[in-house]
This record gives structure tokens, C-alpha cells and sequence, in this order.
């Protein structure tokens, strides 16, 4: 998952070199993300509780001409150049370097001068893993831009604005939690964060004190219709609210959630209501017990979470499923998959000397469905975006 090809700062500035001649002014940093608990839950107004990882996107820059952004990428060795004319207008610009000119844009709509510049960009984090690579990109370059261009910008605006380049000039509906675990990350913590007022704490994840670590699995399923049905459940958890008289569904008491169920006419849309629901009390049931230091004790949830996805919101893939019931069966205290669905990664809560173990388990069940190798990582809670 990213190992072997050297630093990846290291490799940005390479990049930048080789590139455009010169040294650049430059380095900032954002890491990935995995999602501890609360899946589907951003765009409903609902609670998330993320976590940055070690693993970093560099991006190596340089102040350019006026009105002029120019973009390398290790992904892809020919470089982007776009002007304000591409970047006004959502959809000009696409690919990987849609999510830069989507930050522009943004930027820009934000009645900002964003500063012409020349960009190099590295990255650690997997591809289409669900991890967010997007969000890392997005916030390297906005931290980037914000710097260069001396930009009266406070942090707490950032992750609205990389959502909106995802949202509006990319394209995705995402929800505001990737931007903000990305930018807002704090070492040894996981982000409680409320989506709809965007107040966050920073709630104690101390692994190692509980003897504990964090198991990232990639599962290297392709991603399976994944655009097409994350915003086919959006429109269904929209639409279901709508019939209840709420604002979101962050809004439907667990109390009173089968009198919910009950005002709904479908099964399917009963299904996934209570997947947010339910899961929108496993976050605060996750909190509650990380604040009283019993970090062991969410493994139950961990693993609720994963067959309310599973069962519910129908969006795992039977790698991802396989991945979970290794877990489990090796020792793992809770696993689930993370992330919007379709593919991507599993994280399961394990002792750190079952670590091994459970990695090879994970794959011992691969190869004994056919599954191609997956990628594991042992992970802890980092930091969110910064200037190198």
C-alpha cells in the first residue's frame, strides 16, 4: 500500500525538478483517511468519526504565470496546464486534474486571488481504496495555493471549500467528512465530527496505551458501480426524509425509529434508513466509550456497523466481506469496511501482536477464493494536512 518507491516528499520535489528545471518553493503535505465508524451518515447531517493516516500526498510547488496552473502528477507523467477559462467552469478540466482545478475554482468562487503556480504532487495513498486519496490531493494543493498566494484563508474554512471542488467542479457528492479528517487530523486522535454544524472534537484514540492497532486492509476489489450507487442511496436517503418531515435523517430518534420504518412503503428504503440511523448512534456509542479510555470495547460496534452495510445499505463487495470474516475469525476484536463501498478497504481492531496473524489470515482466505493478493497496513492516528 504505497511502499518501496522511496519518500514521497523526496519524490515531489523529484518530480518538480525533473519537470520545470528548478527548485520549488515548496512542500505540503495531507494525508489519507479511514473512516473508524459512521459510513453514509455525512450527507445525512449525521455524526463520523475519522482518523488521518500516515500515509501522505506531497505536493511540491512553485509560484507561475498570472492565471496559469500547470500540474505533474507521478500518476501520469504528462503534465496538465489550464487556465482561469478552464478552471471557471466545472467539467472543463478532467481526470486526476479535475480534483487541482476543482481547488482553483473553488478558490476563485470564493472571491479569492489564487496565485498562477506550478505543481508537482507524489502520493502514498492507494488509489480507489477508499481511503481519500481525492481529499489528500485537494488539501495539499489548497494548502499550496493558500501559501503561495499569502491567502486570508482560515483552516476552518478549508474543508468546505475542497468538498465544494469535489462537489461542484468534480462532480462526486461526497459529504464534508473526508476534507475535514484530512485537514484536521491530530496525532493519537480519531475527529468526532457533527456534519451539519461542523463543530469537531478531537477525541483520545490512544492505540498503543490499549496494546492495540489498527489493521488497513486494501481489498484490491475493483470499485463496482460505485458512483452511479453512492448517489443512488443519497437520493434515497433524501427522498425518505422528505417523506418523514425531516431535514436528514440524522433527525429521526433511534427511539422512534420503527415508527419511522413504519411511514415508509418500501422495504429497500426501510433498509437503508436504518442503516443511518442505527449507524449514527454507533458513533456516539464509539465516542462515549473512547472518552472513558475503553478503546477495546468498540470492536462490537466496529463489526455492527459492518453487517448494517452489508445487510442495510447493501454496499460491500465479497472481497471486502471476505476480509471482515477473516478478521473476525483470526481475533480481530471488531473489523468493517470503510470507506463509501463498493470495493476499497477494511480496518479491523487488533491486538499488536496479532497483527501478523490476522494479515496473513486475510489473505489465506483470498487465495482460497480466487481473490487477488490484498495489501495490508498496521496503521495509528496522524496528523492532518501541513506546510513540509
Amino acid at each position: 500500500m504505497g511502499e518501496g518507491r522511496g519518500d514521497v516528499a523526496d519524490r515531489a520535489t523529484a518530480g518538480f525538478r525533473q519537470r520545470y528545471g528548478t527548485e520549488p518553493a515548496g512542500r505540503w503535505a495531507a494525508p489519507g483517511r479511514v473512516n473508524l465508524i459512521g459510513e453514509h451518515t455525512d450527507y445525512n447531517d449525521g455524526f463520523v468519526l475519522p482518523f488521518a493516516l500516515p500515509l501522505r500526498t506531497v505536493v511540491a510547488a512553485a509560484p507561475g504565470p498570472d492565471g496559469r496552473w500547470t500540474v505533474w502528477s507521478e500518476l501520469d507523467d504528462e503534465p496538465v496546464e489550464f487556465g482561469a477559462e478552464a478552471a471557471d467552469e466545472p467539467g472543463r478540466v478532467d481526470g486526476w486534474a479535475a480534483y487541482v482545478a476543482g481547488v482553483v475554482w473553488a478558490l476563485r468562487a470564493a472571491g479569492l486571488d489564487v496565485p498562477g503556480a506550478r505543481l508537482a504532487i507524489a502520493s502514498d495513498v492507494p488509489v480507489g481504496s477508499g481511503l481519500s486519496s481525492s481529499a489528500a490531493i485537494e488539501s495539499a494543493v489548497l494548502a499550496a495555493l493558500v501559501d503561495l498566494g499569502g491567502l486570508d484563508l482560515p483552516t476552518e474554512r478549508w474543508p468546505r471549500l475542497a468538498q465544494r471542488a469535489e462537489n461542484d467542479y468534480v462532480g462526486a457528492p461526497t459529504g464534508i467528512m473526508d476534507q475535514s479528517a484530512v485537514i484536521r487530523g491530530v496525532q493519537g486522535h480519531a475527529l468526532f465530527l457533527d456534519c451539519r454544524t461542523e463543530e469537531v472534537e478531537q477525541i483520545p484514540f490512544d492505540l498503543d496505551a490499549a496494546g492495540l492497532a489498527v489493521l488497513v486492509v486494501d481489498s484490491r476489489a475493483p470499485h463496482r458501480h460505485a458512483d452511479g450507487e453512492y448517489a443512488a442511496r443519497r437520493r434515497s436517503c433524501e427522498r425518505a426524509a422528505a417523506t418523514l418531515g425531516v431535514a436528514a435523517l440524522r433527525d429521526v430518534p433511534t427511539a422512534d425509529l420503527d415508527a419511522a420504518l413504519a411511514r415508509l412503503d418500501d422495504e429497500e428504503t426501510r433498509r437503508r434508513v436504518r442503516h443511518v440511523v442505527t449507524e449514527d448512534q454507533r458513533v456516539l456509542d464509539t465516542v462515549a466509550l473512547l472518552r472513558a479510555g475503553r478503546v477495546r470495547d468498540i470492536g462490537p460496534l466496529l463489526t455492527a456497523s459492518h453487517a448494517s452495510m452489508r445487510d442495510d445499505f447493501e454496499i460491500t463487495v465479497p472481497e471486502v466481506d471476505t476480509a471482515v470474516e477473516a478478521a473476525l475469525t483470526a481475533g480481530a476484536h471488531g473489523a468493517r469496511m470503510t470507506g463509501g463501498g463498493f470495493g476499497g478497504c477494511v480496518l479491523a481492531l487488533v491486538d499488536v501482536d496479532a497483527a501478523d496473524t490476522v494479515a496473513r489470515a486475510v489473505a489465506d482466505a483470498y487465495a482460497e477464493r480466487g481473490f487477488a493478493a490484498p495489501g495490508t497496513l498496521t496503521v495509528q492516528p496522524a496528523g492532518g494536512v501541513t506546510r513540509m
